[in-house]
């Protein structure tokens, strides 16, 4: 198989196998869901699990913001973080501590305690690993689910793509850009959206579920927008429809794509939200983002399953791109 996620046909497959007998199992397993709810009494725990594979950079900054994305994406509050550290052989004490250094600093921003883990050398491996889990809280009323979009709804994004596909890019490969002609300025610049703009979505989705009725989130990850816009309408059983130049690509993402070829709608986009939510609702929440310093924008609209998912652009009306892998995992096996 190809670097990167199970395929979704595959995938599938596998959860087509797998019951939910408890009931008190709100959310299970899933494709385009972000977390897994129970009821736990007068709270419901949710719970999701992340590997950062695709980046060598930051990547105890990563696990920790990406799975507390998911449990964000749920309407819940991060609270408890598990991370499994595992490295190569030829891996020093200090970049291990580095590691560690990240987890807790990114874990003391966002107010989540680290309750336990595991560590290890590993054989077979080349770079560091960080597989985690994040557990959080949630009151049962406000559950969010990737399969609550209704055809009709705005579908409105966040800050702008691809973060984080953008700066690991910048990061890992910057020998690469430079060779390709990308200055100085724009290498910085890309390598700091990690923590100038940042890949967390907790105030994002704070903010869109105090200020609005919201009937879906979805953080877009691995496989970028394009991928994380499929998943949502999976999930729902409906069609998606996007209009190609309201999506914001942001233009330290657009310099280092266009150089290497690759497309920003498959890049890693953590650091997003997708958010659906009637029509109606779109100027109050895109007024509130504002006000808290946050970009939104309303990029198209959630379609009756019959209308497929697509893309509206200069060339007109074509099928939403579908990506195998995402674009750094393409890349990373181009080398």
């Amino acid at each position: 198989m190809e670097l990167g996620k199970f395929p979704p046909q595959l995938l599938e497959t596998l959860l087509e196998n797998i019951t939910t007998d408890d009931p008190r199992v709100l959310t299970g397993p899933r494709i385009g869901e972000d977390s897994s709810v129970i009821e736990m009494g007068e709270h419901c725990l949710v719970a999701t699990s992340d590997p950062i594979t695709l980046a060598t950079e930051d990547i105890g900054w990563y696990a920790v913001h990406v799975n507390a994305n998911d449990i964000a994406c749920s309407g819940g509050t991060p609270k408890w973080f598990l991370p499994t550290l595992l490295v190569p052989e030829s891996y020093s004490e200090e970049a291990a501590s580095a590691i560690f250094h990240q987890i807790h600093e990114a874990c003391s921003d966002i107010g989540v305690t680290i309750i336990g883990g595991h560590s290890e050398v590993s054989s077979g491996i080349k770079t560091p690993i960080v597989s985690a889990t994040m557990l959080g809280e949630v009151q049962k009323e406000d559950i969010i689910r990737t399969s609550g979009a209704i055809a009709g709804d705005s579908i409105v994004l966040t800050k702008g793509i691809a973060i984080e596909g953008t700066t690991a890019l910048a990061n890992d490969y910057e020998t690469n850009l430079r060779d390709l002609g990308a200055s100085a300025e724009i290498i910085t610049r890309a390598k700091s959206l990690l923590k100038d703009t940042g890949i967390s979505v907790l105030r994002d989705a704070r903010v869109a579920c105090s200020e609005s009725k919201v009937n879906s989130m979805h953080d877009p990850t691995e496989g970028g927008l394009a991928t994380a816009l499929h998943e949502l309408a999976s999930a729902s059983g409906l069609g998606i429809a996007v209009e190609e130049g309201s999506i914001p690509v942001l233009p330290e993402c657009k310099s280092v794509t266009d150089l290497l070829g690759l497309d920003p709608l498959g890049l890693l986009a953590s650091g997003a939200l997708l958010i659906t939510l009637h029509s109606s609702e779109v100027p109050k929440l895109l007024r509130a983002l504002q006000s808290e310093g946050i970009t939104g924008w309303e990029i198209g609209q959630v379609l009756d399953q019959e209308e497929g998912s697509i893309m509206i652009g200069n060339q007109g009306e074509v099928d939403l791109p579908i990506f195998s892998r995402d674009e750094l995992a393409r890349y990373i096996s181009s080398l």
